[in-house]
């Protein structure tokens, strides 16, 4: 008797939601990461350039968006800025995507004392805040991008770890893998090859919401003045710039980069959690 190898449907097969929160929240996710993309070529004016003769002027034709305290546009400020804002969180969802793919898979299949190694480091990296883990690395090594990133991604990693262990776990009780098995499949051919796209959908999606919230945390770092150099263009870094203006009555420079952290977060999560949904629906 001959075993039929089926596989549940991967990543191709799911398709977007077409609700309407959800298409706003994913052209504004197309949109930012155009901007940030063209943001040296549409960019108006020198983030940096310094004009207090025109401090804190208000929007014009010059300048679409006002200026700050310092006399910088706020329209190439607010579009540098993406860059920075959306580099740190990929490199931490990169980060903790693919070490916590890793991990799980590991955990999941090897079992034992591994499994139970694996998962106690996991819980302990839980027990520590990611914010405070990055700012005592930051006080360390200095400001800086890369500082906080390893940090957050770190803090990030046993999410992810911790659900790839359980999808692996019940990926492991089915059919298809101990046919694989008893053809003489590795582990490795196996996890790769025919576990990894099954379970995929699910730890992007998770992954997609972590994008989110790795974007507000370093944006928290930068209000804080701990995370980008002062004169890189950062969103959190122009909000920290942004309150002398607002405390003089002046409030449009802290108020946009404020509004575009809030609508990136809310739509990064919008994206993630209706994909979850599109996936859990599926596998029903």
């Amino acid at each position: 008797m001959t075993a039929v190898l089926t596989r549940r449907p991967g990543l191709a097969r799911i398709r977007t939601t077409r609700s309407p929160l959800h298409l706003c929240s994913l052209g504004f996710v197309v949109l930012v990461v155009a901007g940030a993309l063209l943001a040296p070529l549409v960019a108006p004016y020198d983030p940096n350039a310094v004009d207090l003769g025109n401090a804190l002027a208000g929007p014009s034709a010059d300048h679409l968006l006002g200026v700050d305290a310092a006399g910088r546009d706020t329209l190439s400020r607010l579009l540098l800025g993406a860059r920075t804002s959306l580099l740190g969180p990929l490199g931490v969802v990169l980060f903790s995507t693919v070490a916590g793919i890793a991990i799980g898979m590991t955990a999941a299949w090897r079992g034992g004392w591994l499994d139970s190694v694996l998962s106690r480091s996991t819980e302990l990296v839980f027990a520590f805040p990611g914010m405070l883990l990055a700012i005592l690395i930051i006080s360390i090594y200095g400001e800086g991008l890369l500082a906080p990133v390893i940090a957050l991604a770190i803090a990030y990693l046993p999410y992810v770890s911790r659900l790839t262990r359980s999808l692996v776990l019940a990926e492991r009780a089915r059919p298809y893998v101990s046919a694989y098995q008893v053809q003489g499949h590795s582990a490795l051919q196996i996890g790769l090859r025919h576990i990894l796209p099954n379970i995929a959908p699910v730890v992007l999606a998770q992954s997609t919401i972590n994008f989110g919230y790795a974007l507000m945390d370093l944006a928290g770092l930068s209000f804080l003045g701990l995370g980008v150099p002062a004169l890189t263009p950062d969103w959190g870094r122009m909000v920290f710039d942004g309150q002398t203006a607002v405390q003089q009555g002046y409030p449009l420079s802290a108020i946009l980069p404020s509004a575009f952290i809030v609508l990136t977060v809310v739509a990064f999560n919008v994206v993630g959690e209706r994909w979850a949904d599109r996936v859990a629906r599926r596998d029903r």
